[in-house]
């Protein structure tokens, strides 16, 4: 069963992580849920690899953006903000 959850997190996480999500064709919701059973159980799924920028989601500290995902950022800021 599937239920709603609502999260409060820095929204250039949440870009950055809508942009990874959209860039291995999954949803955040699906990553999110596969980090959070990563870390209840221990064990990580053999179809679902939980990436280095995933894991470090958790911190709560910037996460540098390779210069790719800088200017897909950004493009997407001028076009939201326009």
């Amino acid at each position: 069963m599937n239920t709603k959850l609502t999260l409060k997190l820095d929204e250039h996480i949440i870009e950055a992580a809508k942009m990874y999500a959209s860039n291995k064709k999954m949803s955040l919701s699906k990553i999110v849920e596969s980090y959070l059973l990563s870390l209840t159980t221990k064990k990580q799924t053999d179809d679902f690899e939980i990436s280095p920028f995933v894991q470090n989601m958790a911190t709560g500290k910037s996460i540098p953006l390779a210069a790719e995902e800088k200017s897909e950022y950004g493009n997407h800021l001028d076009r939201k903000y326009k």
